[in-house]
């Protein structure tokens, strides 16, 4: 009887050890939604083991189109975000669903296209390039899915101050992601818009040699910013705040900017840390 009591007894301990332990790393865990950009290119695989090491704090992430991550935030279904739409990132945190954004690194928009440009825009300004390609009706790849590289290339096509192409037959709407684009495009040697990480992950898998070339870039207006986003508590009191401030501060420190600095693709550089 002694013996079935100190058994039972030790196997309560036990579970309430390990509830413990659970309950414990439960608390040290955030979720994140995030754009593809940072996922397709290998860039969180390689940058969120260090922050686990050096905070203790797992995290797990969605990989989507920045408009869809911030709703995702703004229904308090993530603690945390990293994004690349500063315009709306600004209306988001006015709105009050966000807190605080930081911004941590950037990249470049550039426009992509077969190596022999039917169209002709190799060298062009952004707004030339993109008249160029409605002029000769030439295939253009979009993401259409409201992410930050969509928004951006609603802002760019409104800048030659002609209606959107939503409606043409040479505008493609893919819905998906920017490797996923990047792929339709080469299938209809089409023109498209990218990031320039992406394009470097693409080039990547093709052995540096692929069938789309960077035709148009270096317009002040392709700067392409990223930057963490933590909810407001008074609109997600159970998103863990703390938390998702120890990752903004991780990732605009002195170790993951290094890091960031260092994350390269063929031996270029995919982001550039500009933490302030």
């Amino acid at each position: 009887m002694k013996k079935f009591l100190s058994t039972t007894l030790a196997i309560i301990v036990s579970m309430l050890v390990l509830t413990g332990i659970s309950t414990q790393a439960a608390e040290k865990s955030l979720t994140m939604a995030t754009t593809t950009s940072t996922d397709n290119t290998g860039l969180l695989d390689y940058l969120m083991p260090h922050f686990t090491k050096e905070t203790g704090i797992e995290i797990k992430w969605t990989a989507t189109g920045t408009g869809k991550a911030l709703k995702l935030g703004s229904k308090c279904d993530v603690d945390v975000l990293l994004v690349h739409a500063p315009g709306a990132e600004k209306k988001f945190i006015d709105q009050g669903f966000g807190k605080d954004r930081k911004e941590i690194m950037y990249n470049d928009f550039v426009i992509i296209g077969p190596k022999d440009d039917p169209a002709g825009v190799k060298g062009k300004s952004v707004a030339r390039a993109l008249d160029t390609i409605r002029d000769a009706n030439a295939a253009f790849a979009s993401r259409g899915d409201d992410s930050g590289t969509n928004k951006k290339e609603k802002i760019l096509w409104k800048q030659t101050g002609k209606a959107l192409p939503e409606k043409e037959t040479w505008y493609i709407q893919t819905g998906q992601g920017m490797l996923a684009t990047i792929n339709v495009c080469e299938e209809r040697k089409a023109y498209t818009m990218t990031d320039r990480g992406t394009y470097i992950k693409y080039q990547s898998q093709k052995g540096g040699d692929a069938p789309l070339v960077v035709l148009v870039e270096g317009d002040d207006i392709l700067l392409n910013q990223y930057s963490v986003l933590t909810l407001n508590p008074g609109n997600c009191p159970n998103a863990k705040y703390d938390l998702a401030m120890a990752f903004s501060d991780w990732m605009a420190g002195k170790s993951a900017q290094t890091f960031i600095k260092n994350f390269r693709l063929l031996d270029k550089k995919l982001f550039i840390p500009n933490a302030k």
